[in-house]
């Protein structure tokens, strides 16, 4: 069901856009966060930059249209994307999800294109900022989000303010070296947090047992075509009682046991907030992750960490863009 917007122009409204490999999600939301509006659109990502770029201009365009909002209702429009993000030029430095992707002025692109201020920061960076703002009700100074889907990203929220680093690019915890004998990442190193717990690995291991010839009702949900097997087949043929789907979940749970251990004992939070498309798996995921994580996070940070799903769920990156502006206009 759709929320109708208020048509006062006193009204501040902020546009946000989420960016991923696989999708774009768009929203219109007022400065509390209260979403009026929604777009969504798939990504299409091997068509490269101008076909992504275009087709989140629709989706914007789609969306703003819903409800009738005028551009000049806008305060600003927040884009939340995925990979090593210039905020301050506002490009897409490289993205591992997104082929082609190197120097991207999307946030001029935008700008020129609805006349309406744009920001641009990393969509787990963002998402971070979303579920400070908008999702927790107890302001935590210490707050970690992880979200695990195609790949792996964090955002890392440090003494109260969102930690980007020296040059913007903190918080790509799914680069961090987890097997230096691991498989090949997306992004050229070897063994990275990604290869080993994200959907794409859950996949790949799917397809690699299959080949291999395991037994397993995984083949029948996608007609015999292991090309189709992705995160979201595994995760079905598990929770229908799969022995080598539940197996799968329960290995990559461990490799996502030992990032989270990684991170309690670094910046020992008080909060990490779990999101993306794996998230949905549940216990599924998190059962066996957390158990890693008591067993190798030192005690002290270990006793004073929360992790659960992330409060949001799928609106924390668009609320992250959201935020994003509100946090430009000191908001």
């Amino acid at each position: 069901m759709q929320i109708l917007v208020a048509k006062s122009k006193e009204r501040e409204l902020i546009l946000g856009v989420d960016l991923g490999g696989t999708k774009i999600a768009t929203v219109v939301a007022t400065a509390q966060g209260e979403i009026l509006s929604r777009g969504y659109s798939p990504t299409l990502a091997q068509a490269g930059p101008d076909a992504v770029i275009s087709s989140i201009f629709t989706t914007i365009e789609e969306t703003v249209a819903q409800d009738k909002v005028e551009l000049s209702q806008l305060l600003g429009i927040g884009i939340a994307a995925a990979g090593i993000i210039d905020g301050d030029n506002g490009k897409v430095v490289f993205s591992p999800n997104l082929p082609g992707w190197n120097e991207v002025p999307l946030r001029d692109a935008v700008e020129q294109r609805f006349g309406v201020p744009a920001y641009l920061g990393n969509d787990a960076n963002l998402a971070a900022l979303g579920e400070w703002c908008f999702g927790v009700e107890k302001k935590v100074a210490n707050l970690i989000y992880i979200t695990v889907s195609t790949g792996i990203g964090g955002g890392i929220i440090a003494d109260g303010k969102l930690y980007t680093g020296a040059c913007g690019t903190a918080g790509e915890v799914g680069h961090m070296t987890i097997d230096v004998n691991g498989p090949r990442c997306n992004c050229g190193n070897i063994g990275c947090w990604e290869s080993l717990a994200s959907g794409t690995a859950l996949a790949r291991e799917a397809v690699k047992q299959i080949n291999q010839g395991a037994y397993t009702s995984i083949i029948e949900f996608v007609n015999g075509d292991v090309s189709r097997i992705d995160a979201k087949i595994v995760s079905l043929a598990a929770r229908q009682g799969d022995k080598l789907a539940k197996e799968l979940i329960s290995h990559l749970g461990y490799y996502f046991g030992v990032g989270l251990a990684n991170l309690v004992n670094i910046f020992n939070p008080e909060l990490i907030l779990i999101g993306g498309g794996l998230a949905k798996m549940g216990d599924l995921l998190l059962e066996p992750a957390i158990n890693v994580v008591k067993e190798r996070a030192f005690k002290t940070p270990l006793n004073s960490v929360e992790i659960k799903p992330a409060l949001l769920g799928d609106d924390s990156g668009v609320l992250g863009a959201v935020a994003l502006v509100l946090e430009h206009f000191g908001k």
